[in-house]
């Protein structure tokens, strides 16, 4: 009961980390982000400052300024993966006669992911700059509503393209900007938003199929074991049929690394696949997830201050003007995939 105590804390933890992160995805005050203030405030008083100042300069480090520690370790969990997959796996399941077409299938998807992954941390998103502004501006009409023309950037001494961001992590300003991904190190823009939709579809389909490549192995592996047959004396002295229960035990007990494998496996991609969707139909109805959170909350930050008293904003949301982008789904994908480039103008 010891391992099966386990596997239910574990799937519960997986479970409720899923959940967690799909509601509160965007908004600033967080469950985690209550917990983490709460155990600092308690743990304040007996923490050394050099300790402090230390967890402070590196939270900074990581969540606000652009680093590769996130990168590396997409690379460490993903090399980690594929280790025990072809150490254990690969050869339990030549065992099993599963063809060699099935199982190089994932490192087909491992190279198709490495190439969207190189594109998204390489890439220019869609920077706004002084060469380019006059151009950048003509690109995307203004909706009074959440953009506002003639509004500067007090970073960059630029007008505010419509649809464009500021971000704080890179320092610069992104055109059609969406977020930015810690995970690339690198912002979600107007020229790179195609490369991170198919990046993320080829690592849910990365981890999916691994995930049922290792699922068939130990259900074959329970199949040839005969355990659905076997009985088993209890602590009563009662003989008892190998159920569901005694099963997963067993496979704890025999193929620790691949269940826990197998479990971080589904949970990346349903959290994967969620986050996916949600992007697809932002790429459907032509919007940012930047657009999207604030049509919510409907309040702009960048405006002027006297634009609320002019009516240009409103603590309501507006949902007739959601979509004030869309132009129906064809146009509205073939503007992801080919976004519009800025209209160089001739010089005389």
């Amino acid at each position: 009961m010891d391992f099966l105590s386990l596997f239910a804390v574990y799937v519960a933890v997986v479970l409720t980390c899923i959940v967690l992160v799909c509601k509160y995805s965007g908004h600033q005050k967080t469950p985690f982000s209550v917990l983490f203030n709460w155990v600092a405030k308690v743990a304040a008083p007996f923490t050394p400052k050099c300790l402090q100042k230390l967890s402070q300069w590196t939270l900074h480090r990581l969540f606000h300024q652009r680093s590769n520690m996130f990168i590396y370790l997409h690379i460490l969990l993903e090399a980690a993966v594929y280790a025990e997959f072809t150490y254990e796996v690969f050869g339990f399941c030549r065992e099993m006669e599963t063809t060699l077409t099935s199982l190089s299938v994932p490192y087909v998807l491992l190279a198709v992911k490495n190439f969207f992954f190189y594109l998204c941390i390489k890439r220019d998103p869609g920077t706004v700059t002084k060469k380019k502004i006059t151009s950048q501006l003509s690109v995307y009409p203004y909706d009074r509503r959440l953009f506002h023309p003639g509004v500067s950037c007090e970073t960059c001494q630029l007008i505010k393209p419509a649809r464009s961001k500021h971000c704080r992590v890179c320092n610069r300003c992104v055109q059609r900007f969406d977020h930015h991904c810690v995970w690339v190190n690198n912002c979600i823009g107007a020229q790179n938003t195609r490369h991170f939709l198919l990046y993320l579809f080829s690592v849910c389909a990365m981890a999916g199929d691994v995930a049922v490549l290792t699922g068939d192995m130990l259900f074959h592996a329970v199949l040839r074991s005969g355990l659905l047959r076997a009985s088993y004396v209890d602590e009563d002295g009662q003989q008892q049929s190998a159920g569901p229960l005694f099963v997963v035990q067993h496979l704890f007990l025999t193929f620790p690394r691949i269940v826990f494998m197998l479990g971080f496996l589904v949970f990346v991609f349903f959290l994967l696949a969620g986050y996916a969707l949600f992007h697809s139909y932002l790429a459907l109805v032509n919007q940012t997830s930047n657009e999207w959170y604030k049509s919510r909350g409907y309040v702009c930050r960048h405006c002027h201050p006297t634009a609320t008293a002019e009516g240009l904003c409103s603590p309501v949301p507006d949902h007739s003007k959601r979509y004030y982008y869309g132009r129906g789904l064809r146009r509205n994908l073939g503007e992801i995939f080919f976004p519009p480039q800025p209209v160089k103008k001739k010089d005389n």
